[in-house]
């Protein structure tokens, strides 16, 4: 339907709730195609582990989610704060995205109030959001909607906080004046292939069939094993490569030199870090109770790692540290 509000409303509307980023794509046959491939491509080389649902026909064509869909308002939360982990190999890693309060509940806040004032616009308008929670391809839409590009090691990089950003979305049957795609400024750098311990950055056959571009090999990527991955045990092509990863893997971002130029402190005062999710000792967490983890993560996105997953992740780490000193040891007394 034809829009009774401008794409500059939408977007000044979006920024005083708060988003630090805002575009728009238009849903037609070509962007609905280029997440169709790309999304094909990555799932028929079976990077996509144990996770089923990724097969979703909804990811490939967003009129199944939304049948009178029109356009995509894309949004960006910035999360980083200026807190560093300390070192020492005593220590487990948790990535930055689960420090603070869950990303989820902060978002949605605000995509619904973001889609309670468009539908209140006029009669007949429809808004539905999401944010990392429905068959939606984020990222794909957000380099449409010109936030940012889809970057070698799978994040969307965005020219002003790097990829230390949470992506959401409101489907909405408006016809709105679409951004500009986002270019990709990757280049020939390969900091985030060549850091991976696990090798997780891998090549993947661009949507023409000639040139390579790479996305994340979930079968090899620390933070899916970390934070997906059920199994009683790690495989051995893993564990010893956690590096004190137990929630996730900072890794590429942590080397990205886009992240390292443009990265800066978030004013979201929910994505400030509990102090215990920074530096919390391999030891406390090999053997955290059921109970304690219930009061360790309230309203946090960690609570997606179960118990038996902290211990296991931590207890990986243990092992792989104590096995790299039996070596050293037996190396020095040769």
């Amino acid at each position: 339907m034809n829009a009774p509000l401008s794409s500059d409303q939408v977007k000044q509307k979006a920024l005083e709730l708060g988003f630090h980023q805002v575009g728009i794509a238009a849903v037609d046959r070509s962007h609905q195609e280029l997440a169709a491939q790309r999304l094909q491509a990555w799932l028929a080389l079976g990077y996509q582990a144990d996770m089923a649902w990724m097969a979703n026909p909804k990811r490939q064509n967003l009129h199944l989610v939304m049948p009178e869909v029109q356009s995509v308002i894309c949004v960006a939360l910035n999360y980083y704060t200026l807190h560093q982990r300390p070192e020492g190999r005593e220590y487990a890693k948790i990535a930055r995205y689960g420090w603070g309060r869950d990303y989820h509940k902060v978002l949605h806040k605000k995509l619904k109030a973001l889609s309670s004032w468009l539908s209140e616009q006029g009669e007949g308008i429809q808004a539905r959001y999401y944010a990392d929670t429905g068959p939606v391809a984020d990222k794909v839409w957000a380099q449409q909607a010109g936030i940012g590009w889809i970057a070698k090691n799978g994040n969307v990089i965005t020219r002003k906080y790097g990829s230390w950003v949470f992506l959401g979305e409101v489907l909405t049957n408006l016809e709105l004046t679409p951004d500009t795609p986002h270019a990709s400024h990757c280049g020939s750098c390969t900091r985030c292939i060549q850091a991976c311990p696990t090798g997780a950055i891998a090549p993947i056959v661009s949507v023409n069939g000639t040139a390579q571009a790479f996305a994340v090999d979930s079968n090899r990527c620390i933070a899916y094993h970390t934070i997906e991955n059920r199994a009683e045990t790690l495989p051995q092509a893993i564990a010893p490569h956690l590096q004190g990863w137990v929630a996730g893997c900072d890794i590429c971002q942590d080397v990205c030199p886009w992240n390292q130029r443009f990265a800066k402190a978030t004013d979201i005062e929910e994505f400030q870090p509990y102090p215990e999710n920074i530096a919390p000792p391999l030891t406390e967490l090999a053997e955290i109770s059921d109970h304690l983890w219930d009061q360790r993560f309230p309203a946090s996105a960690l609570r997606r790692i179960k118990p038996e997953m902290w211990r296991r992740n931590a207890r990986a780490n243990l092992q792989s540290a104590s096995e790299a000193v039996s070596q050293r040891n037996y190396r020095e007394s040769e």
